[in-house]
């Protein structure tokens, strides 16, 4: 019972985040809204994780993400198990959040998908992997002390809101594999959504390996 609470927990997270997050970006994100739109829409999505994060995560933790769960495989944080389960049901609450969000709007087009910078797979991965890289080292330091578990959600809702800053006028900003691949299914647009599930994965564990490097007790 208590892995099935885990993985419930994740999927209510990650719905909330597409639901809300990529709701907003969907509405905001416009040529005429600019870069009024750009910061509204990094605060949603920072404002989602620090909302869940003081919630759902007083309890169960809060990934909502497979880019910090892989993180956390590869830190020894995780077991296989329940990184496959966590993976399951975020990407099952990113899918029931984008078809909601659908049912709401009633617009494909405004469910906040990514998109290839110019056009370009590989410049779209690079960006990814420095994004999803910074986000996760930040959340790796952060959880890293107990002592910092009453900020912690601010931490990492502030880092997300970071990231996006730099990342929308790019990809959209992904940093999240769930995130991408509910809405891109729903609005029916797979084309290039492997870069936004590989490049967050590979940002991600690569933050795990560097800050394990980083914090290293050995000289």
């Amino acid at each position: 019972m208590g892995s099935f609470k885990k993985y419930a927990a994740e999927f209510i997270g990650t719905l909330v985040l597409v639901l809300f997050a990529c709701g907003v970006a969907g509405q905001e994100c416009t040529a005429a809204n600019g870069t009024a739109g750009h910061l509204i829409t990094a605060l949603a999505f920072g404002l989602v994780i620090v909302a869940m994060a003081y919630s759902i995560g007083n309890v169960f933790g809060c990934h909502i993400n497979p880019a910090v769960s892989i993180a956390m495989l590869v830190s020894g944080k995780m077991s296989a198990k329940d990184f496959c389960g966590y993976l399951i049901a975020q990407f099952a609450g990113a899918i029931g959040g984008a078809a909601l969000l659908n049912f709401i709007v009633k617009d494909t087009a405004k469910l906040g998908t990514n998109a290839l910078y110019n056009g370009s797979a590989l410049m779209s991965f690079g960006i990814e992997c420095i994004l999803t890289f910074v986000f996760v080292i930040a959340i790796l330091g952060v959880t890293s002390r107990e002592s910092n578990g009453s900020v912690a959600g601010l931490v990492i809702g502030g880092a997300l809101v970071l990231v996006h800053l730099l990342g929308i006028p790019f990809t959209g900003t992904s940093v999240n594999p769930a995130r991408s691949f509910g809405p891109a299914l729903i609005a029916g647009n797979l084309e290039g959504i492997w870069v936004f599930l590989v490049a967050p994965l590979v940002g991600g564990a690569a933050a795990a390996l560097v800050y394990k490097f980083l914090d290293s007790k050995k000289a």
